[in-house]
This record gives structure tokens, sequence and C-alpha cells, in this order.
């Protein structure tokens, strides 16, 4: 038996911030990140939605990127202080991930940290809140997931909270909120939604209600990423394809939310803060981008998985006759889409702007080091369950797999293994 959830409402369309107004509740807390959401209005007019609504409001603001133990924990020491009925998330990926972690912590105070990343063994939630979450990046789709991702810099990890109960009840897809990202983040959000959605469809969890959406969710950013990277609000551009990217993230969202995902994100989870003692912080989406060509040729060894790569080389129309040469076609599809949106094929050149650069931010040495442990981990993390090829950290030789897939992440060299 297998399961598919979604919020139960989801409200989207240019406006759909609007639907904040038939939410019922007494008090509703508003998770909210760096400051671009009250910039550009989006943060007051929540407010005044929620206070048509007859609710009162209170804030958490300051949300970083790649949220803290830290900042969940202080997070839901001011929910539980205020004693919301709604918890509303707006933003990207970061705020809304938090968001979630403080929900747990605040309907279980007894929970730890180490209790929430139990993979879907969370207590029952909606004691106390229900949870909203409107998306302002069109990328993780967190807004109708059932995953959290918050990072342990202490340890350098970053875990996913992975549990039915922390979909959110209403999402909101509002495509205009997305039409302020910066192009960085486009290019970054946008290969985070194409590996949903290839994840999601070769996942050993996948399944026809997964796969309809991944499928349309590929063929749209195929259709739309590069364009929606390059249109311009300044200019006057009409911003069509970043608001079709919108929904293509959702869709890919709902599809990995039931199908999980593979190894591109156990890897990106645990390669993202490891080298930060060096400043080099590898974004979820550059890490993803990166990693996703290197992980379907080494995936494509299954064959189940070689023909789901296959199946999605002829969806897009990529061309090519044997089953490898389709899979060589898909994944010179992804690395082209990289050069595109000027984000690098391996962390050796990962630099400051997540542009190729002669030396990147992780020095050779360090990440050899470091390698043993960053691959145990990887195959640890709860996205490894669901990927084709199965790893096992119990076992050596998996290990060593690991580790040269890494180090094929590193250098960009070829994955015949």
């Amino acid at each position: 038996m297998q399961r598919f959830t979604n919020p139960r409402d989801l409200y989207h369309g240019k406006g759909a911030l609007e639907a904040l107004k038939t939410l019922k509740g007494k008090k509703a807390i508003i998770c909210v990140g760096g400051g671009s959401m009250k910039r550009f209005g989006f943060l007051g007019r929540a407010e005044e939605y929620l206070h048509e609504a007859g609710m009162e409001t209170a804030l958490i603001e300051g949300i970083e990127s790649d949220p803290s133990v830290k900042t969940v924990m202080d997070g839901a020491k001011k929910m539980e202080e205020f004693q919301p009925d709604w918890i509303i998330a707006i933003g990207g990926g970061s705020p809304i991930d938090a968001a979630k972690a403080m929900w747990i912590k605040y309907e279980h105070p007894e929970c730890t940290f180490e209790d929430m990343c139990k993979v879907f063994a969370l207590p029952e939630l909606r004691h106390k809140a229900k949870f909203c979450a409107v998306s302002s990046t069109s990328g993780t789709a967190t807004e109708v997931t059932a995953f959290s991702i918050i990072t342990d810099y202490e340890k350098g990890i970053k875990y996913p909270i992975a549990d039915f109960q922390i979909t959110p009840d209403v999402a909101i897809v509002d495509p205009e909120l997305a039409e302020t990202m910066p192009k960085k983040l486009v290019a970054h959000t946008g290969m985070d939604a194409m590996t949903h959605a290839i994840e999601a469809f070769v996942s050993t969890a996948a399944s026809d209600f997964t796969d309809a959406p991944a499928l349309r969710a590929m063929t749209l950013i195929k259709d739309n990423l590069i364009q929606s990277y390059n249109e311009d609000k300044a200019a006057g551009d009409a911003m069509t394809s970043r608001d079709i990217m919108h929904n293509a993230q959702c869709l890919a969202g709902i599809a990995f939310s039931s199908a999980s995902l593979g190894i591109v994100h156990s890897m990106a989870h645990k390669t993202g803060a490891a080298f930060a003692d060096y400043g080099a912080h590898i974004i979820h989406g550059a890490a993803n981008a990166m990693y996703l060509p290197k992980v379907i040729a080494f995936n494509s060894k299954d064959k189940r998985a070689a023909e789901r790569y296959a199946f999605i080389s002829d969806y897009l129309v990529l061309g090519g006759t044997s089953e490898q040469d389709k899979i060589a076609k898909l994944i010179d599809l992804l690395r082209g889409m990289n050069d595109k949106l000027n984000i690098p094929h391996c962390i050796k050149n990962y630099g400051p702007d997540s542009y190729p650069t002669e030396q990147g931010f992780v020095p050779e040495e360090v990440f050899l080091e470091r390698l043993p442990e960053i691959a145990k981990n990887a195959i640890l993390d709860a996205c490894t369950l669901t990927n084709p090829r199965p790893l096992s950290a119990d076992k050596s030789e998996d290990i060593e797999l690991m580790e040269k897939l890494l180090k094929a992440c590193y250098y960009d060299s070829e994955v015949d293994f």
C-alpha cells in the first residue's frame, strides 16, 4: 500500500494570496525570511488579509537561508508565547521549512530535533494550529510537501524531516511573488525543481499518481526555465515563463512529496554545509544541478531506472535510438541547461557566485579529507531509501561507490561504475 498526500486546499494564480481572507481562526503567526516579502509589499498584504479574516497577527522575521536548529527552537518559543491557531509561512524554502519544524516543537515541546529527524515517525499535529504555506520561489515546493530541511551547523550537516504530518493544510501558489526573484535564484530553484521531478519519476516509491505531475513538471521546466531566467520585469517583460515555472515547481513538489527522492538530494544535503568553515556553502539548487547528470549515469546501471530515464528522454522528445543513447541525450540536456544558467558542472569549479571559476571554494585536499564521512552520511540520508540503485551504509563496497560518485561530482569526471 502507498499513500498520496496533498494540502487540503491549493490556491493558485495571480491574486491567490487573497485566499488568506478565507482562513478561520483567532491568531496567526507569520514566518518570513530576510526582508524581500516586506520590501515588495507582500507581507503587509498578508497581514491585511488576515486582519480582514478577524485574526490577530504576530511575526517571526529574519529566518536565514538554510535555517538552523537554533532558529527552529527560538521560533517555537515565540509560538508558545503567542499561541497561534494558524501558522503562515511566506517566502522561499527556508522560512517555510523552518516554520514546519517550529510547528512540530510548538505542538510537542517534548520533541527533540533528533526526534523530528526520525523518518515518518512524528506525533500527530494540528492539536494547536493549522499550517498555510505561501511560496515566493519556484523550486523547493515545500508549500505542498511532507519535507523540511534544517541545518545542524555544529555538525555541518543538513537533515531532512520527512513526515506527512507536516504537509501544509493550505498552499498558496501566487506567481506574482516569484516575479521578484533575482536571476541566480531563478536558476538554482529551477534546477532544483527539475531534480525533484526526475528523482520522483525514478524513485522506487513512484506511482501513477506521482508520475503524472512529475512528467508535466519536466515538460514545463524544459520549455520555460531558460526563458524565465532571461525575463526581466524591470525591462517590461511579461514574465510569462516565470509564472509557468511557479506552477511547474509545485507539480514537481506534488510528485516528490509522495514518491520521495534519491541520492542527488542525499548528496546535496550532506555537502551543502560540509565546507562552511571554508566559506563554501554549496547552495542546494546548484548542488542538485551539478550532481543530477552524474547520478543519472550512476543509477542507469539499474534496469528499471534506465528504462525510466529513457522514457523521460522520449517524453521530452530528445531523440536517440538505443536506451543508452536516450539517457546520454537527457544528460546532455541537463548539462546544457546548467551552461545557460551559469551553473558550474562540478564542486571544484563552484565559486562565490556559483559561476565556473578557475579555483572554487572547496580545496581539493579538504574535500578528500572529509569525503569518507560525507559519503557515509549521504547514504544514511532519508532520500537514499527510495533511490533506484540501492546503497547501504553497512556495506563497505557501497560506501566506496558513494565516494567514487562524490569524486566524479567534484572533478566532473565520467561515471562508468
